[in-house]
């Protein structure tokens, strides 16, 4: 039998978890009366700052992972209420989480605060197609988008409602209030292939899409879009001081939730609070920077505990939850739920959420090999497709650096999948993707490149995804080690 290393690894977690905290709690019972009196009250306060920013890292990822991402698009040239768009498939240069290289990105930035409901419409699917999602500022999906949304791929008029919106709404529109100020979406153009004609195509179609205040819908102003091809377009978490002065943009932005009332005090206490500077001292930035230092340690310790595995004995697995899937979409409204920890988890890999995860598109993740290893930048790997692949767009593998999930800095391309351009295809209908510092010989076109030193994972797209997939009947093998150049018989799919 095969390890399925997000099981074992959960139990052996939850196992130390409780055996460490039992001992923790004896040695803690017996010496409290000296520990009391002995730590100075500077000690105290220290250790109680760096507690609750560790606290306040894991509950607020959601919140700076779209702040950072405005910023990022502010900083490549975008304002609110604007559309930032790539017109070419990614490359190393969008060092966002876990983007998706093989389809052309669209991301309106709203803000409501002062010009109030924001219109997002989306074309009819004649000539192309939009999968996407509509989400407010802590990335809870308001609505998916395009044939597999709201919309069934006829095109329609998203409004979005800033929070405590009085005022009218009219006719003919799909109605989303937000609970924040700021929202925004996560839209594709999907790409028929990857040929030049066709990404053009895509992203001709994708200017259809329009983005408007609701007082000027009589007579809507061009939408603004704003092309990031060539900038460095860097999202990454950054675990220092440099969260904290994120997480406080977003706090000086948005309205508290009732959900959060308890973190009003908890982040005063490190220096973010409503209506004042974010100003720490030297001293606080050490304590902040340790604080999120190790937030970083927790998140990371629970990272391979967030995938449910997909099939028995086998390393593939759903990158959500259900609990978290189901918060992520319903705005958390089930009573006595709200798994801060698993979506502070997601969130450190991720950006955006589904509003119905598996009717456009679907994910599959892997960190370990076919026996239960890591991936490692210095190794070779083979993944082989079956063929009928059960994906009516296409289907996609991408490889991320294990350490930023992020796209592999300076690599030639990131991914290979159904579109790419020369893709060789085995006799019986199956491919083989290849995945190590220099390609099998005569296999560059279906080879993504790692870096050497570093680990990697690898995110499965499936676009479209079709009943095969979910009735398991169609099943992902693992990435399985090969020697550098494998034999002519493994080459030719044998």
């Amino acid at each position: 039998m095969r390890h399925c290393f997000p099981c074992a690894r959960a139990g052996l977690v939850a196992a130390a978890l409780n055996a460490v905290t039992i001992a923790t709690l004896a040695t803690v019972a017996a010496a409290m009366p000296a520990v009391a009196q002995t730590l100075p009250a500077d000690s105290l306060v220290g250790r109680q700052i760096q507690r609750r920013a560790t606290e306040a890292v894991i509950w607020g990822m959601p919140a700076v992972n779209y702040d950072l991402m405005f910023q990022a698009a502010l900083k490549a040239g975008a304002k609110e209420n604007q559309i930032v768009y790539w017109s070419n498939f990614l490359d190393w240069r969008n060092q966002t989480l876990t983007p998706n290289p093989t389809t052309i990105y669209l991301m309106p930035f709203l803000n409501m605060k002062d010009v109030g409901p924001m219109v997002v419409e989306i074309p009819p699917a004649e000539g192309g197609s939009i999968t996407g999602t509509i989400f407010d500022a802590w990335q809870v999906a308001l609505e998916d988008v395009g044939p597999a949304g709201a919309d069934k791929g006829k095109g329609g008029k998203y409004l979005v409602l800033p929070p405590s919106y009085g005022g009218t709404v009219p006719n003919g529109y799909i109605v989303l209030p937000s609970r924040t100020n700021m929202a925004g979406a996560l839209l594709r153009s999907n790409v028929a292939s990857g040929s030049a004609a066709d990404i053009a195509n895509a992203v001709a179609y994708s200017k259809q899409i329009k983005l408007y205040p609701l007082s000027s819908a009589a007579n809507p102003p061009p939408t603004a879009f704003v092309d990031a091809i060539s900038a460095e377009f860097d999202s990454t978490i950054p675990y220092d001081t440099r969260f904290f002065q994120s997480l406080d943009r977003f706090v000086q932005r948005e309205p508290w939730l009732e959900r959060d009332r308890a973190m009003i005090d908890l982040l005063k206490s490190i220096g973010v609070e409503q209506g004042k500077p974010f100003a720490p001292s030297a001293e606080a930035r050490k304590l902040l920077d340790q604080a999120a230092i190790e937030a970083h340690a927790v998140l990371d310790q629970g990272y391979e505990a967030l995938f449910s595995p997909y099939y028995p004995e086998v390393q593939w697995a759903l990158p959500l939850t259900p609990e978290l899937t189901k918060g992520l979409s319903d705005d958390f409204a089930e009573p006595g739920v709200y798994p801060t920890d698993t979506r502070g988890v997601f969130f450190s890999m991720a950006f955006s959420s589904v509003k119905h995860l598996g009717t456009g598109q679907f994910y599959l993740v892997a960190l370990r090999d076919r026996v239960g290893q890591p991936l490692q930048g210095d190794q070779t790997y083979r993944l082989r497709m079956p063929a009928n692949v059960p994906a009516k767009l296409y289907w996609s593998a991408t490889v991320y650096d294990r350490v930023t999930h992020a796209l592999i800095r300076d690599q030639k391309w990131p991914s290979r999948g159904s579109t790419t351009p020369g893709l060789q295809i085995n006799p019986d209908g199956s491919v083989d993707l290849f995945f190590g510092p220099k390609p099998p010989v005569g296999k560059e076109s279906n080879w993504v490149p790692t870096q050497p030193g570093r680990g990697w994972e690898i995110m499965m797209r499936f676009y479209g995804p079709q009943k095969p997939l979910f009735d398991k009947t169609w099943v992902l093998p693992d990435v399985e080690k090969i020697a550098v150049s494998p034999p002519a018989s493994v080459l030719k799919g044998q």
